[in-house]
């Protein structure tokens, strides 16, 4: 104790400072770094996701730089990173009225100007940062303060303090807007989170020191003092937003998506975080204990990863518990059960165990388990040497009730008790618990011409039976329930579609939403198109959930898949021009484009040689010919919906209220 006390008193308040700061900033840039792999992972293809990790990038260059320059007191090396710093600095008033734009468009929201005022923020930026770094019209020279360097201020700086503030003063006012656009509570919930941890990437980012400098006078403890709380604010509020962000778009229950989250958070971020608080704790504790500081790091590190990774193994059930409140007795069943299920592996590693302690008992060298599969028997596991066909040709009089075996004319086996003797072999029938079927028959060399079991033996065979009864009944209740879950799971995948595309407002977003409206159906489109003969993005697409394909599937026996390649394939028709077709005519190129690359499967380069263009060209026309499908798609969508509320607007009344009912 004595020691530890000498060993914190070298530290002055300030240093100590220094060092919870450094030690926030990592936690920060490595947070940053994981939220963001988290998305790009996780939500790809939703809008508000996208924008959210634009944003996160932007705080995690900012972030990064002041850290790699904490302690440089070369001026001239800094400066160069200090202008990379604004990669960062620059794109975050662009990035944030991104952000709240796809809030707002969540919510059914969409804005022309809105979105060139996006277009334009981003453009803006880009002038703003070659102003930065390749000009001094934005920042200039350098200077440096206590472990800190900074640029200053140029002729342009005030102006980007007012772009800055005004972006993200407007990224926040529609933040708000679509709070109170929210009709849900679980929706206004998950707004409030966002509005309220809205300003944390903006308060984290922002240059303060270019309006202000390093205050000479003010005391520097304060000033790391409000660096370290600053720092702690922005972290939680950073991964707070995180949390909030990470449900949009999501194609899975908010079950799923906060234990994935929270998990990916401990095993990663907090880990990672508290390995960088050793590593600098150890690099200042040289000599501490009688030990170097690189053995007490390499100690310190390994013993903090394996201890974090036990202890939050053994929190899992306490976290569970704090998720899973309300279906804690339903999660834990599932969460045994796909420990308990058996594979087809599994069934025969049990099966081989039983018999080769069968074999030890009986003192015989071959065993062998066939199952009773609609009335034939099949070899399934064998313990020892068995002769090739051996147990193809098994008597029905195993496995058929006795009634029926007695009515056998030709008799194959001999009947001794539960035994039967054939061909060699000791058969038992494996029943199940009502012994009313036979799942299987377990057959064992015969070591004499008649069963001579003692009582000893007789008791473990049949312990040893019923465990193999056991196990190939509990296989076919199995695949009773997969068979089950095969035909409900595409009805769970496509509610599971519709909540990851539902909007926040209206009456639609509970029942009759439209996918079309959605920001991301131009690129369903072109993800299905892409897998048009089959694949992951066919399979899973969003698409799927559209009323007009839901009535094609119907068409075709239910068969979702070919329901939506039909539905592409009529947008795609709809598109031909009239008369006869023509290669390079420029009223058929779009047509001739989709139907040869998606429909027909052809190469790019054949598709220019045939149509007598660049592939460059080829690329350019090729995504004007998917928005022609996509506004065709939506077009049929409509037509659809229209169609389905006038036959419910003019049926009558009897029919209407039996088919709402």
């Amino acid at each position: 104790m004595v020691q530890l006390m000498g060993f914190l008193s070298v530290f002055a308040l300030q240093e100590f400072l220094e060092l919870i700061n450094v030690m926030l900033a990592s936690g920060i840039v490595i947070v940053s770094c994981a939220l963001l792999l988290y998305l790009i992972i996780y939500n790809p293809r939703n809008n508000v996701a996208r924008s959210f990790a634009t944003l996160l990038a932007c705080v995690l260059i900012a972030y990064f730089v002041d850290l790699a320059l904490f302690g440089v007191e070369d001026l001239e090396a800094a400066i160069p990173w200090l202008r990379l710093q604004w990669v960062g600095i620059a794109f975050t008033p662009a990035a944030y009225l991104s952000f709240s734009n796809a809030l707002l468009i969540t919510t059914g929201a969409r804005s022309r100007p809105r979105d060139v005022a996006v277009r334009a923020s981003y453009l803006l930026s880009a002038f703003l940062l070659l102003g930065a770094v390749f000009t001094n019209f934005v920042v200039r020279g350098g200077a440096l303060g206590p472990r800190v360097s900074h640029l200053l201020p140029g002729p342009l700086f005030p102006f980007f303090v007012l772009y800055y503030f005004a972006a993200v003063g407007w990224g926040g006012a529609n933040v708000l807007w679509a709070r109170r656009r929210c009709l849900t509570s679980t929706s206004r919930r998950r707004m409030t989170y966002l509005m309220a941890t809205f300003a944390a990437p903006a308060a984290g980012v922002f240059p303060y020191l270019l309006l202000t400098g390093w205050p000479a006078s003010a005391p520097g403890t304060l000033l790391w003092l409000l660096l370290v709380l600053g720092n702690v604010g922005v972290g939680l509020m950073l991964v707070l937003l995180a949390y909030s962000v990470a449900f949009f778009g999501a194609l899975t229950p908010d079950r799923v998506v906060k234990h994935r989250l929270i998990r990916f958070l401990l095993r990663g971020p907090f880990v990672a975080t508290l390995v960088v608080v050793v590593i600098i704790a150890a690099s200042q504790a040289e000599g501490w204990l009688g030990l170097p500081g690189r053995r007490l790091m390499l100690f310190g590190v390994v013993g903090l990863i394996l201890l974090l990774q036990l202890g939050i193994e053994l929190a899992k059930p306490l976290i569970d518990r704090a998720l899973y409140r309300q279906d804690q007795p339903e999660i834990e069943w599932i969460q045994q059960l796909s420990n308990r299920l058996l594979t087809t592996t599994d069934l025969r590693q049990f099966l081989e165990n039983v018999l080769t302690a069968l074999c030890d008992l009986l003192r015989v060298e071959t065993a062998f388990v066939a199952v009773i599969d609609d009335g034939m028997p099949h070899l399934e596991v064998v313990c020892g040497p068995l002769e090739p066909g051996a147990a193809d040709h098994l008597p029905p009089e195993a496995w058929q009730p006795s009634a029926e075996a007695e009515a056998s004319k030709e008799r194959h086996i001999e009947r001794h008790g539960d035994l039967f003797v054939w061909n060699g072999y000791w058969l038992a029938p494996l029943r199940t618990k009502g012994q009313d079927v036979v799942i299987g028959v377990v057959g064992m060399a015969a070591r004499a011409p008649e069963p001579d079991l003692s009582p000893e033996e007789q008791a473990g065979m049949e312990a040893l039976l019923a465990q193999a009864a056991a196990a190939l009944e509990d296989r076919q209740l199995q695949q009773g329930i997969f068979s089950a879950l095969e035909r409900i799971i595409p009805e769970i995948e496509d509610i599971q579609r519709r909540r990851g595309v539902m909007h926040y407002v209206g009456e639609q977003a509970l029942s009759g939403f439209s996918l079309v409206e959605a920001a991301e159906f131009r690129q369903w489109v072109r993800d299905a198109l892409s897998h048009y003969w089959g694949g992951p993005k066919l399979i899973t697409s969003p698409l799927l959930a559209l009323r007009v394909v839901e009535r094609a599937a119907r068409e075709h026996d239910g068969n979702a898949m070919k329901g939506l390649r039909t539905v592409l394939k009529q947008a795609i028709e709809r598109l031909r021009p009239d008369g006869q077709r023509q290669m390079t005519a420029p009223e058929w190129i779009l047509y001739n484009i989709l139907e040869l690359k998606f429909l027909q499967g052809r190469r790019v380069r054949e598709i220019a040689h045939r149509l007598a263009m660049s592939e460059s060209d080829l690329y350019r026309k090729q995504r004007v010919a998917i928005e022609a499908v996509a506004q065709m798609l939506a077009e049929m969508e409509r037509e659809e919906l229209n169609n389905a509320t006038f036959d419910k607007a003019t049926a009558p009344p009897y029919n209407r209220v039996k088919r709402e009912a």
